[in-house]
């Protein structure tokens, strides 16, 4: 977690348009995807966005579409708008993104919608505030198919740097991630984070029903925990975030904790 800003000097304007689907019928989006439907040679990029105006543009810009066609992918950018009120949404489809709508608050939630959404063989997770590097996608999904992987989670913490992330939630961060490896003997080192690579046939297998941040631990616990599939990890260089946090740090800090107790007892 964390809430590290930075004001956006100069947004870039270049926009390389990602491979766009139509919006899928009313309705079709109650049901989850299944593997027959899905397509092999597809990637699919999902994002949840509230607000984020000032980075949306140059987040999905950055996305290599390019070095995954080198690898013979396909991509397709889902942005999942949770209720934005700015320019979110319009920015993101100039920018060649599909747009779902989740009215549901939450970042669980957004996910969850986002998961249904997707269409592609392979699924990619990052914020939509430039704080991951989309840069390194391609070679995680290479890794994945190459090493015969399910799940691939990022580690910021090893190559954090001074000030991108503060010290209150840097210490959050170890301190759920301790909590997590001691309850559930889970295999990450950063149990918060949001850059995932896996195969999209998992959600199949797991029950994902957290609706806020807690989903980002419990989508570990179910693939390295319960599942118990084959899961790696590699470090990330985290970036400072433009415009404005939407983590609220105590809350978040507690239901992460409080969604670790009722697993752990459950």
């Amino acid at each position: 977690m964390s809430t590290a800003t930075r004001k956006p000097e100069q947004i870039s304007t270049r926009v390389e348009a990602a491979s766009a689907r139509a919006t899928r019928a009313a309705g079709a989006t109650q049901t989850p995807v299944v593997a027959e439907i899905r397509e092999p040679d597809l990637v699919s990029i999902v994002m949840p966005a509230l607000n984020e105006e000032a980075a949306i543009g140059e987040t999905i810009a950055n996305v290599p579409v390019e070095e995954f066609k080198k690898l013979g992918l396909r991509v397709e950018i889902v942005i999942v708008d949770n209720g934005s009120t700015d320019r979110t949404a319009e920015i993101a489809r100039a920018a060649g993104a599909r747009v779902v709508a989740e009215s549901r608050r939450g970042y669980g939630n957004a996910y969850r919608r986002g998961f249904k959404e997707a269409r592609g063989a392979f699924i990619c997770t990052m914020d939509a505030d430039s704080t991951y590097p989309s840069e390194v996608l391609p070679e995680l999904v290479s890794s994945l198919r190459g090493d015969n992987l399910d799940f691939i989670n990022t580690n910021r913490l090893t190559l954090i740097s001074n000030g991108v992330m503060s010290k209150r939630n840097r210490i959050g961060n170890i301190l759920l991630t301790g909590m997590t490896r001691i309850l559930f003997r889970h295999p990450f080192k950063d149990s918060q984070s949001g850059m995932w690579v896996f195969r999209a046939d998992l959600l199949d297998r797991m029950n994902l029903k957290a609706g806020g941040m807690a989903l980002s631990q419990e989508i570990k616990l179910e693939a390295g925990s319960r599942l118990k599939v084959r899961c790696a990890e590699v470090p990330i260089k985290y970036r400072y975030r433009i415009g404005e946090s939407k983590l609220n740090v105590w809350r978040d800090g507690v239901n992460n904790l409080l969604h670790l107790a009722r697993r752990r007892l459950s």
